[in-house]
């Protein structure tokens, strides 16, 4: 179905807003998991309810986890399989989401009658080379071309024990064989071979197993450990989505406003709060309780920075820095080409269409402001994408974003938070 361009409209004075924002994709998808496949009922409050988070709790289902929803209270209790895994083969469709079918991976090679991992067009071309690699060397039967998806295994053929996994392209890899450890017969001890990127992520998972209840070691960021065991059910709060306050932060910052976020403060678990430092060398002001975070813009200078820990963020960074005084250039994220699009390139090109002169690098970009002008931004079916630049339509005219909906991927009601904040402006 053609759906049209969205065109937004430019804002006539700055917010002055508070929003509420749903729970995070991030340590949802973690928490259901691990819930998933526990022994007993867990309660998880704060749910996503999204396109990445669907794709988990219909996989779950299908492996004999009894789920229960409640919508709009964003609450699900699930009874989990405790660490047994059916007989029959699994058959998961992880559709378009990347932790789905990363976090799954690993246990249609552990299942008795394995299975088959399949998913949208856009997943199967996303690389997971390094995951197979090393679930091969632990003694599973792979069949996947280019080593992408579809996936399948006669399972069964994996213990566990000693290896070695590469944390340079993607720390899905790593989260997903650490959080199906527990069913590991032998365990697990994991060593990454070389820098990891998205460090807090892998922070996130071990935070989420231990809640519940798995005996994780680890030595920083290089060596990991997890025993045999069964996850144990829990009553788990998530938290609201950082990456998604990331564009409220940006807007306050690009407009001179005030926006404030609810249940996101100092006490919060996820990487991309660190979006606020930047903002914070860039000129704006940060406010932030235990569980809530005030931004109020001024005028903005460019950085330097290195996102590697936070790169979700690198496509709002390259919108905030098109208003600011002088260059930006954005380092350490040259892996982020094997997200939902090339997120380095399609950023590039869609600044260009809106008036941006631009630099691609090996690790990231640097972005020249300048006067952004009108036009229709592609947004490639990537979701942050059409969210960052859904900021530039509310700073100048004639912006309009192509598949708008591509954000129920993560955030269905994006855009009338936005539109939300406008209206308390």
């Amino acid at each position: 179905m053609i759906v049209d361009p969205l065109r937004l409209r430019r804002l006539t004075e700055p917010p002055d807003a508070t929003v509420v924002l749903p729970g995070s994709k991030s340590l949802t998808n973690r928490a259901l998991l691990c819930a998933g496949l526990a022994e007993g009922r867990s309660e998880l409050t704060g749910v996503l309810f999204s396109d990445d988070t669907e794709a988990m709790l219909a996989a779950l289902t299908g492996m004999g986890a009894q789920v229960e929803e409640d919508r709009p209270a964003h609450t699900v209790s699930i009874t989990g399989i405790g660490g047994r895994l059916p007989a029959e083969p699994l058959i998961i469709d992880a559709r378009q989401s990347g932790t789905t079918g990363r976090f799954l991976a690993p246990l249609i090679a552990l299942a008795p009658g394995g299975g088959m991992l399949d998913g949208h067009e856009q997943l199967r071309t996303r690389p997971m080379s390094d995951q197979l690699e090393a679930m091969r060397s632990l003694g599973a039967t792979l069949s996947a071309v280019d080593d992408r998806l579809p996936l399948s295994s006669t399972g069964g053929g994996m213990r566990g024990g000693a290896v070695t996994v590469s944390g340079a392209t993607s720390s899905q890899f790593l989260s997903g064989l650490l959080l199906c450890a527990p069913l590991f017969g032998d365990g697990l001890q994991l060593e990454v071979a070389d820098e990891l990127v998205s460090r807090p992520y892998i922070d996130m998972t071990v935070d989420v197993m231990e809640r519940f209840g798995a005996a994780v070691e680890r030595d920083g960021y290089r060596r990991f450990g997890c025993a045999p065991g069964i996850y144990a059910a829990q009553r788990y709060a998530i938290e609201p989505d950082a990456s998604a306050a990331s564009y409220f932060f940006a807007l306050a910052a690009m407009t001179r406003g005030r926006i404030r976020v609810e249940g996101l403060g100092r006490s919060a678990v996820q990487g991309d709060m660190a979006f606020l430092d930047v903002l914070e060398q860039m000129g704006a002001v940060v406010r932030q309780g235990d569980d809530w975070t005030e931004v109020v813009g001024r005028d903005l200078r460019g950085v330097d920075v290195d996102l590697a820990d936070f790169s979700d963020t690198a496509p709002t960074l390259a919108v905030v820095a098109a208003v600011a005084d002088s260059p930006t250039r954005i380092r350490g994220i040259g892996f982020v080409r094997g997200k939902e699009s090339d997120r380095i390139g399609a950023v590039i090109t869609e600044l260009e269409r809106l008036g941006i002169a631009s630099v691609e690098h090996d690790d990231g970009l640097t972005v020249h402001p300048g006067e952004v002008r009108s036009g229709v931004v592609s947004t490639y079916e990537d979701h942050r994408l059409a969210m960052a630049f859904g900021l530039l339509g509310l700073v100048a005219d004639g912006v309009a974003i192509a598949d708008p909906g591509c954000v129920a991927k993560t955030f269905p009601t994006y855009w009338d938070v936005l539109e939300g904040a406008r209206t308390q402006a």
